[in-house]
């Protein structure tokens, strides 16, 4: 396939895990990808496993405005357009609320919500000139909450309402805004889980797919969303997590 042939597509995060396997996808059919993190050298990696194009590894913290302003003008200035921006970049902070600081709640929304928000606004008038998309990668934890996770669900939920918001906002103008919320899946960030079988065989039992996501998975909706096969879906978060989110929240009785 090569539904993203001449087109350029930013991904946020896109150093490991769902970011790089978004970036692998939309340059194996036939975009110009755009890396975007804080670590360079995770970017060229990445860049270097991606299929033959114009491609580029750009850091930035998206946390930083300016910074992501400057991002902005870099994509224009070199392609003259986007097409599709990724917000996937995130962190996780867990704890009740009073076992959190200050200092990680403000880290974990300058990351999650505001570099939403700084990507989403310095991008969007490129966005409305190629009547491009926006693909947020919130979570079901920003559609249900968590244990010990209630700043994660928090940014999470900010993200999925402002999808919403976004797309009553810009489908006049031909702009749509959707969001993937995956499920547990197997990223960096869940990497101190992967190898506590107790743990897995509880999410398992949940999940009625009876795996983990991996990041392949994620990418194949983003890719999906993103592309002109859902041009008629806008405003929507679309659950990537194996059934989970089918259940009512009783336990299994046989």
């Amino acid at each position: 396939m090569s539904r993203f042939s001449q087109k350029v597509v930013v991904i946020t995060g896109a150093g490991s895990g769902i970011g790089a396997a978004a970036a692998q996808r939309f340059a194996h059919e036939g975009a110009s990808v755009v890396l975007v993190g804080r670590t360079q050298e995770k970017l060229e990696k990445v860049k270097s496993t991606l299929a033959a194009g114009q491609h580029l590894a750009l850091s930035c913290d998206v946390a930083d405005a300016e910074q992501v302003r400057q991002l902005a003008e870099q994509v224009q200035r070199t392609y003259g357009r986007t097409d599709v921006l990724v917000n996937n970049a995130g962190s996780v902070v867990q704890g009740k609320i009073h076992e959190v600081s200050i200092e990680d709640w403000k880290t974990l929304m300058s990351v999650d919500l505001d570099g939403v928000f700084h990507c989403t606004h310095f991008f969007m008038p490129a966005l409305l000139s190629s009547k491009g998309n926006v693909v947020n990668i919130s979570s079901v934890s920003g559609m249900g909450g968590d244990w010990g996770m209630s700043v994660y669900n928090a940014a999470k939920g900010a993200v999925t309402n402002f999808t919403r918001a976004l797309a009553m906002d810009y489908g006049a103008d031909g702009v749509r805004v959707n969001a993937i919320c995956p499920g547990f899946t197997f990223t960096d960030l869940t990497e101190d889980m992967q190898d506590d079988e107790a743990l897995l065989a509880r999410f398992y039992d949940r999940i009625p797919l009876r795996r983990a996501g991996q990041p392949d998975d994620i990418a194949s909706a983003i890719a999906f969303i993103a592309s002109d096969d859902a041009r008629y879906i806008t405003g929507v978060n679309l659950p990537v997590d194996g059934g989970i989110t089918a259940s009512n929240g009783q336990p299994k009785q046989a």
